[in-house]
């Protein structure tokens, strides 16, 4: 029987939560309130066909694309699904990275993808390799999957790397599916979206991780108009018909991104100086320095990881994400952005936990 569930998201519903949460992976909520927008402006029902006109237009100005290229989706993870749905039959070849945010290659096992992993190295600070897909790809191979930036380390592919990807991908009649979720979280000179190196590219992202908007489940999928087309029509198949209040706050929030992603950028900012400090003092815990994003990857120098997390969980009511998810068994996932006073407490909590270990 095929997968039908990801054990990742049972995980983060029910035992992630504690009082000092390090187990998110993106930014605190935006309040609602410093929106600037009232209830008057609000409907219940819109017309929404096939995408809402200013929304599809609001997303299209921000990836800078046609609107014809613009696919709107319930977050970045419905995006993913509608997309590698489109993009690929039961039994296709199908490239992922690893380590993977695991609801990827659980949606490709759902949708009967015969999976094949590419490694990002520990060694070589989780960097994107080329020479690695060069190596696993094949004639049989339909779609190429990465995340950009890394999920979970939070490191930054360049362009060029992407771009001999995409070649990769060209020579064999495949497509490269990026999920960009988190690539805003490079505040400084963010990069373009990759959908601009080729048609080979399709994109993902939302306004969930970097904005904290969660809860208007705004996700987009850039890809060439036919492919787009095809997206729309199957998503009739798993939500026909949006929320429109949603949809119409997500139009505020994309007039306003700047000033909702500075209000995050501080926080995410003083997180990553203080994981700094706290890794350049320890010798239990290793992890690249990355300067974006709002995870970070922790390998545990010593012990059982799943016994390390659950005893932080229970004595120092601290959470983590078990490396496991990820294809990492020694390593455990944190996050940045929320509150930096949890976070600094969080950080002592761990450096407490580990001289026990």
């Amino acid at each position: 029987m095929k997968r039908r569930h990801s054990d990742y998201m049972l995980w983060a519903k029910t035992q992630g939560r504690a009082r000092f949460n390090l187990a998110t992976s993106g930014v605190g909520s935006f309040p609602l309130h410093e929106l600037p927008v009232t209830i008057e402006q609000l409907e219940i029902n819109g017309d929404s066909t096939y995408g809402y006109a200013p929304l599809q237009h609001a997303i299209a100005k921000k990836g800078g694309v046609d609107p014809d290229c613009v696919v709107a989706a319930a977050g970045t993870s419905m995006a993913n699904h509608l997309a590698m749905a489109t993009l690929i039959d039961p039994g296709d070849e199908v490239l992922v990275e690893q380590p993977t945010y695991e609801l990827l290659t659980s949606t490709l096992l759902y949708l009967g993808a015969a999976v094949k992993h590419f490694a990002r190295t520990e060694e070589s600070g989780y960097a994107l390799d080329p020479a690695q897909v060069r190596r696993a790809i094949t004639r049989k191979t339909r779609l190429i999957v990465l995340t950009n930036l890394h999920n979970p380390s939070s490191v930054l592919t360049s362009n060029s790397a992407l771009r001999e990807i995409g070649g990769l991908a060209r020579s064999v009649g495949a497509h490269v599916l990026v999920d960009e979720v988190y690539l805003d979280a490079v505040y400084t000179d963010t990069p373009k979206s990759s959908f601009h190196l080729g048609p080979e590219f399709v994109v993902t992202t939302s306004l969930t991780k970097v904005y904290g908007l969660s809860g208007l489940r705004c996700g987009w999928i850039l890809a060439e108009p036919d492919l787009a087309r095809a997206m729309w029509r199957l998503n009739d198949l798993f939500a026909s018909i949006p929320v429109h209040p949603a949809e119409l706050l997500s139009v505020v929030a994309l007039e306003n991104l700047d000033t909702i992603r500075e209000r995050a950028r501080q926080i995410v900012e003083a997180d990553r100086a203080l994981l700094h400090e706290f890794l350049a003092s320890q010798e239990g815990v290793s992890s690249p320095r990355t300067e974006f994003g709002t995870t970070a990857v922790l390998h545990l120098a010593n012990g059982n990881v799943v016994d390390f997390l659950s005893r932080l969980r229970t004595e120092h009511e601290t959470s983590a994400v078990p490396g496991h998810f990820f294809g990492l068994p020694h390593h455990f996932r944190i996050g940045m952005g929320v509150d930096t006073e949890m976070f600094r407490e969080g950080l002592q909590r761990i450096d407490r936990a580990l001289r026990t270990v």
